[in-house]
């Protein structure tokens, strides 16, 4: 009986010993949530100070997100990127000025190559459906060929998620005939592409990497008249996986069906509907590709496949530092679909230049 009472008093006085480091714990908490909501306050006064006089400076509303982001950066410092990949980084760098009015965001690679040989130039769909134009006879198999490639972000805000964003693209390719001598150097093909598309990263780290995916939706055409017209649309989710200096994207698509075209009653064609109901046989139904930057030069690949009907395309290509923001750019191509012209042509081409923007 006794060692019970004496337990019991020992007991009681360890509790009552504690009660005083108990309130201080409490209050000690109670500070610090003050000194947060403190410091917080601060921020968010200097940040509309900052938000005032940048608006004063520049006299208008048209810059006012891009203001935003300076400010957020000066007051609460640039975001953390010790996790962040070759994507994140690309991406974290272009909100910097995205807004900015003066500034043209890179969507896809921009290029120029003045030289680009092919081993086998597509004469027979010109010789086919345009025998009037004398470019069957004249083309060369060695052209110019560029791409320019800019996006416009569609929100400032988050839409669902943090960080998310919705833009607008437009790519554009040209294969110009800038050696030819008897067709006066016209340009052979020029293909569009506008798309909208919604990205966002994944709360998903395989292997210690950052994931992200893109959803969008995209027409392609040539621009063409009637008999060589070629278009598409396509509904597309983009799979992004970024560890460090490698990046792997896998896109597939789902194509939007077209109407097939009628013969008229004075037996031409119509206008309307499918260009090329047989595109996706050569096209496929998906693009993957692989890039790597290794100190300073970057290494692409990409690749499309049908497994149906093996028929498909790659293309490598490697940059590397010329001066200042110029980079050398040497790019190889073999398959189907290097434009849509020769969507069903099978050729290899190599071609050198100048990249104006990197894929990382």
């Amino acid at each position: 009986m006794y060692i019970e009472k004496h337990s019991v008093v020992k007991v009681t006085l360890f509790c009552l010993a504690l009660l005083p480091l108990t309130l201080v714990s409490a209050e000690e908490s109670e500070i610090s949530v003050v000194v947060k909501s403190v410091e917080q306050a601060e921020k968010d006064a200097k940040t509309q100070a900052c938000l005032a006089e940048k608006l004063n400076e520049v006299g208008g509303e048209v810059i006012v997100s891009q203001i935003r982001q300076e400010c957020d950066v000066e007051v609460n410092g640039p975001r953390d990127t010790s996790t962040a990949g070759a994507i994140s980084k690309r991406f974290i760098s272009e909100q910097k000025t995205e807004f900015n009015p003066y500034v043209i965001t890179p969507h896809k690679m921009n290029y120029i190559l003045p030289i680009s040989v092919s081993d086998n130039i597509n004469r027979k769909v010109y010789s086919e459906q345009a025998p009037d134009s004398g470019w069957a006879e004249n083309i060369e198999d060695h052209e110019a060929k560029y791409q320019l490639s800019i996006k416009v972000p569609l929100n400032y805000d988050d839409m669902f998620f943090e960080g998310d964003s919705l833009y607008f693209g437009m790519t554009l390719q040209s294969w110009w005939q800038i050696y030819s001598d008897g067709i006066s150097k016209p340009f052979r093909e020029t293909n569009y592409q506008p798309e909208f598309f919604y990205l966002t990263g994944l709360d998903w780290h395989p292997y210690e990497g950052n994931t992200g995916i893109a959803l969008g939706i995209e027409h392609q055409s040539n621009g063409r008249s009637t008999a060589i017209s070629r278009s598409w649309n396509r509904v597309y989710m983009n799979f992004l996986f970024e560890k460090g200096d490698f990046a792997f994207s896998l896109k597939p698509w789902y194509r939007l069906d077209e109407d097939e075209k009628e013969i008229m009653e004075d037996g031409s064609i119509d206008p309307e509907g499918d260009d090329n109901p047989d595109i996706h046989e050569y096209m496929g139904y998906f693009q993957g590709g692989i890039v790597y930057q290794y100190d300073t030069l970057e290494f692409s690949l990409g690749f499309r496949q049908n497994f149906a009907t093996h028929k498909g395309a790659a293309e490598i290509g490697i940059t590397f530092p010329l001066w200042g923001r110029l980079r050398g750019y040497v790019q190889g191509f073999t398959g189907y679909g290097e434009s849509l012209i020769d969507y069903n042509y099978n050729q290899s081409r190599i071609g050198v230049g100048i990249a104006l923007t990197d894929i990382l």
